[in-house]
């Protein structure tokens, strides 16, 4: 819990940093219409895909993004889950975000996300057959997002190409499981253990960094 409140003070220093250095815009740069079709970078190493579309309106910004087969496997797990020898499966996350945009790159997101879980025996394979338990989590949290342009001063196709670090604070508030636990069979430890529903973020927390790429459409 102590590592959780350390990651929980770093993202609340990092907006207030962005909320303090961020340089000023002019209000006349947010009288466009913004549309970004984004992909994630970190899904991918996890065997999955992600989408993300955002639609800017004036000081307004609204997304919705979702990812399919991200595979959490042992050694990329927190200590606890990395001994009662599980791998997991995240068949798909989906939800939507709305936020405002402090300057013309930089926007902050409320977000509430939906995840699916499903564990296995470490090293087993991931069918119906083999599955321990699955159940789904909802979590509510906030997210900071840079939207970079490298090109935007070209007049070519090159113009709309887009890169958007991100940090986002994903903490579960609910799950389908009674009191967010569920009793399973630990093949490592050769008894019955309890299991607590999973943080969607590093290390079974509700920490995720991300890099998204991909293009922007802009009107007038």
């Amino acid at each position: 819990m102590r590592n959780l409140h350390v990651r929980l003070m770093m993202v609340i220093l990092f907006l207030g940093f962005i909320k303090t250095f961020s340089q000023e815009t002019n209000e006349n740069s947010f009288n466009d219409v913004k549309v970004n079709l984004l992909f994630g970078l970190n899904q991918p190493l996890l065997g999955g895909f992600n989408i993300e579309g955002n639609l800017f309106y004036k000081r307004l910004a609204f997304d919705y993004s979702h990812g399919i087969s991200l595979n959490f496997d042992n050694e990329i797990l927190d200590k606890e889950n990395q001994a009662l020898g599980l791998d997991i499966h995240v068949p798909w996350t989906t939800g939507f975000g709305v936020g405002y945009r402090i300057n013309d790159w930089l926007n902050l997101r409320a977000e509430p996300k939906w995840h699916k879980f499903e564990l296995f025996h470490q090293n087993e394979k991931q069918v119906l057959d083999n599955l321990l338990v699955s159940y789904t989590t909802f979590t509510m949290g906030i997210g900071a997002y840079a939207n970079l342009e490298p090109f935007k001063n070209q007049s070519n196709f090159l113009k709309g190409i887009m890169i958007a670090p991100s940090i986002r604070w994903w903490p579960r508030v609910s799950s389908s499981l009674t009191n967010d636990q569920v009793d399973i069979y630990s093949k490592t430890k050769e008894q019955m253990v309890s299991h607590e529903a999973l943080e969607v973020g590093i290390s079974n927390s509700p920490l995720i960094l991300n890099m998204s790429v991909g293009y922007s459409f802009h009107w007038k």
